[in-house]
């Protein structure tokens, strides 16, 4: 990856947010994404995989769920900058995590499908 290509694929504001809270959270599915952003599904999915086209995101599948989280393959630069920019917008992040709703695993099927 170089660095162009990361600031691209990050310039958009939408895009943005879901690194940053996948990367603060560890790993969260599209429902629990699309109340956070107050987004529609299918716009919140075309950010994610875009995401994952630039291999930012990868995915676990746990049954009918998906959750995405930060590439393992990611470069220590990359995932740096990332951080960096969790650290920054620590403010933002903590007003959108507030309307985060996590729950244990096997009760995310009303969250995440």
């Amino acid at each position: 990856m170089q660095s162009l290509q990361l600031f691209k694929c990050l310039s958009d504001d939408t895009r943005l947010q879901i690194m940053l809270l996948v990367q603060n959270q560890g790993e969260l599915c599209v429902g629990e994404l699309v109340d956070v952003l107050g987004s529609s599904q299918p716009k919140v999915s075309r950010h994610l995989a875009s995401l994952r086209n630039c291999e930012l995101l990868d995915v676990r599948k746990s049954g009918q769920w998906v959750f995405y989280r930060v590439h393992d393959q990611l470069p220590k630069w990359a995932n740096e900058i990332i951080c960096q920019a969790v650290l920054a917008g620590e403010q933002d992040l903590k007003q959108l995590t507030k309307k985060l709703k996590l729950v244990d695993e096997p009760n995310r099927r009303s969250a995440c499908c």
